[in-house]
């Protein structure tokens, strides 16, 4: 049975590690690195995690799971409003645990497509022939946002990391997303051109 001390000690190491590895990458950041953040030492970081890559999994496995309960509760309640403290950094670190090659990092990908978009799809009235791909793609462009966030920091003058940058990403975002990019006529043609790439006569 562990201690109060014990589990504050863990979820101390946790979030320092949570930070480091959204800064510098799983192998940029060293137990005896994450231990000093967190105000521990690297034996005690050991007695709860075992190895970096333990400590890797817990902070993927407990990341997902407040990420899917952010996103449960706006899909149910499509609430608008301060973001929780912790948002932004999850964000992050799981967008970097994504590009490190983490197991969980792709499946944070898969389940924020199965968990969220089949009902966003419904209740928004979007059709699609390709559903999922829909999905994917709409995931995949949003992640991008994420993955460019130093090029686009540096392009806007303003840390996207921070509630003002990001706050200014997403009315963008809002933007796009809020008006047509092409003309019917013009979105059947582009398919229809796709149609003969993959078909040509």
């Amino acid at each position: 049975m562990s201690s109060d001390s014990d589990l504050t000690a863990r979820a101390r190491i946790r979030d320092a590690a949570i930070k480091l590895f959204a800064e510098r990458g799983i192998g940029g950041a060293s137990i005896r690195e994450i231990a000093q953040e967190a105000g521990v030492s690297s034996g005690l970081l050991r007695h709860h995690f075992g190895s970096k890559e333990g400590l890797r999994d817990a902070c993927d496995e407990w990341a997902l799971g407040r990420i899917a309960e952010i996103q449960i509760k706006f899909a149910e309640t499509q609430l608008v409003g301060p973001f929780p403290p912790d948002v932004l950094g999850l964000q992050g670190y799981l967008i970097r645990s994504l590009m490190d090659g983490s197991p969980t990092g792709r499946k944070v990908f898969a389940a924020s497509i199965e968990r969220t978009g089949p009902h966003w799809l419904e209740k928004s009235g979007i059709k699609s022939e390709d559903p999922r791909t829909f999905l994917a793609v709409i995931a995949a462009m949003k992640m991008g946002l994420f993955l460019m966030r130093d090029q686009l920091s540096e392009i806007l003058g303003e840390d996207l990391s921070t509630e003002a940058g990001y706050v200014r990403m997403a009315r963008a975002s809002i933007e796009i997303f809020s008006q047509p990019l092409l003309t019917p006529e013009q979105a059947d043609q582009a398919m229809k051109a796709l149609d003969r790439f993959g078909n040509p006569s």
